[in-house]
């Protein structure tokens, strides 16, 4: 999707400088991070993933990793003019077979908890999700033993998929009061696992089938699969009507630590991450590292007797390392090319996924923190309370006000089936490079300055 300038008017949030809700020092800017997140998201992917961060970060009781995130076993009442609401608003297909345009299976599903969360208040946002996901559950290709393709005309399994599909899937499942659909969305973990895992290593390959076909251990999308898995563990978790589902749980913790417990056997360049956990030849890069990260604080609160003191302190010295890589304008590099991850070309332009993983290892740094698990380098904290969150003993100051550009809403007019990007019909792989060789220059976007 293109936007011309003419198209988009400035829409100012208010979050002014220092305005907080609460105070933790993690080494780096989060909100020149954020601010970099926003403006460089350009994919169905990013936008749902910049939604997700926004709420995890000023919005958080709104998000599974708060601490009741579901009132009474329901979705709760959220303001539409929440930021992260109001930003992934403007994205969302509202009449259409999937979220957002895009060649992708998974990819406009990771828009699909804003879709919910928006329906609350407007019930064509609930239909929107109901159709997305029956497109995935009912209608998309299937590996033979029933894994879910991320891919629409052919079948073949992503590991990226876990963090768009799996999510979504299962706050559907709190929506529409199905433990049913919570137990097939663990199940669908399992299935996925079951395709790019292998005996050899404890890591996830990135892609097995018969288009895009790669082997290695991409550390971006293990990290992937990593926080999608945790972000479905905490919604079976907090959720009542699954409280019956403790063996569900512990898979998940399981395959989730299984990916951890890979990470931290391999090695780092430059403090980071190899781009490819099992390849020393590569770069070390951000985006991978940052979100492995997360989901190690992440997981850190949610079983310390599991993720003990050694993944905190794992966790620690890669959030510090990151930081080193953050430059006066927020964008951390280097990243790995995110549209084509076999590029040795160290990409310093600002991911627009790397930056949101900078702002997922700042939240999960933050609620670990909260917990007394973590320890900030912070000033005293002080109490403060917001009306049905309670009180907070942790302050999240943000320096810059953060904007966004708005657009109009996609059109409501009934889409066709998802057709691939392919510029060939999808009779070659894909990698992106082919599609979008010019997307990511800075010319191609509209800047709005993180200061007021």
């Amino acid at each position: 999707m293109r936007f011309s300038k003419q198209a988009l008017s400035s829409l100012l949030l208010a979050l002014f400088a220092r305005t907080a809700i609460a105070q933790v020092e993690a080494g780096y800017d989060v909100s020149l991070a954020t601010q970099v997140m926003i403006n460089k998201a350009s994919h169905s992917w990013e936008w749902g993933t910049v939604a997700q961060a926004l709420l995890e970060l000023y919005n958080n009781d709104l998000s599974v990793f708060g601490p009741n995130p579901f009132p009474n076993g329901k979705i709760p009442s959220a303001d539409p003019g929440t930021f992260a609401l109001a930003y992934a608003k403007q994205f969302i297909n509202r009449n259409s077979q999937v979220l957002a345009d895009n060649s992708a299976v998974g990819d406009p599903a990771s828009l699909g908890v804003s879709a919910i969360l928006l329906g609350q208040s407007d019930s064509t946002y609930n239909g929107a999700a109901n159709r997305q996901a029956d497109y995935i559950l009912n209608q998309a290709p299937k590996w033979s033993n029933g894994a879910i393709s991320h891919r629409p005309d052919v079948a073949e399994i992503w590991a990226d998929f876990i963090a768009m599909v799996p999510p979504f899937l299962a706050y559907l499942a709190v929506q529409e009061n199905n433990p049913g659909l919570m137990s097939q969305t663990v199940a669908q973990c399992g299935l996925q696992r079951d395709v790019l895992k292998t005996s050899q290593f404890l890591n996830w390959r990135h892609i097995i089938g018969p288009q895009s076909q790669d082997t290695g251990l991409w550390s971006t999308s293990n990290g992937w699969a990593c926080y999608g898995m945790t972000r479905v563990l905490h919604t079976l978790q907090k959720w009542s009507g699954s409280s019956s589902m403790s063996s569900q749980a512990s898979q998940l913790q399981g395959w989730i630590k299984e990916i951890l417990d890979g990470a931290l056997l391999s090695g780092f360049d430059d403090g980071l991450l190899h781009n490819y956990l099992n390849n020393a030849s590569w770069f070390g890069e951000i985006s991978g590292t940052s979100l492995l990260t997360a989901c190690a604080y992440r997981m850190a609160v949610n079983d310390p007797g599991m993720f003990p003191q050694k993944y905190i302190t794992w966790a620690d010295t890669n959030r510090r390392n990151i930081a080193q890589h953050q430059g006066g304008d927020g964008v951390f590099s280097p990243a790995v090319n995110p549209l084509a991850w076999t590029d040795k070309s160290k990409f310093t332009s600002g991911s627009p996924e790397g930056q949101a993983f900078t702002v997922f290892m700042y939240t999960a740094f933050r609620d670990c923190v909260g917990a007394g698990i973590c320890q900030s380098s912070s000033l005293p904290a002080t109490t403060i309370s917001k009306p049905g969150i309670g009180p907070i003993d942790i302050l999240t100051i943000l320096d810059h006000a953060i904007t966004f550009t708005s657009m109009p809403a996609p059109p409501t007019t009934t889409c066709g089936p998802p057709q691939s990007c392919d510029m060939n019909g999808c009779a070659g792989a894909f990698n992106g490079l082919s599609k979008f060789p010019q997307l990511y220059s800075d010319s191609q976007h509209l800047w709005v300055s993180p200061e007021l």
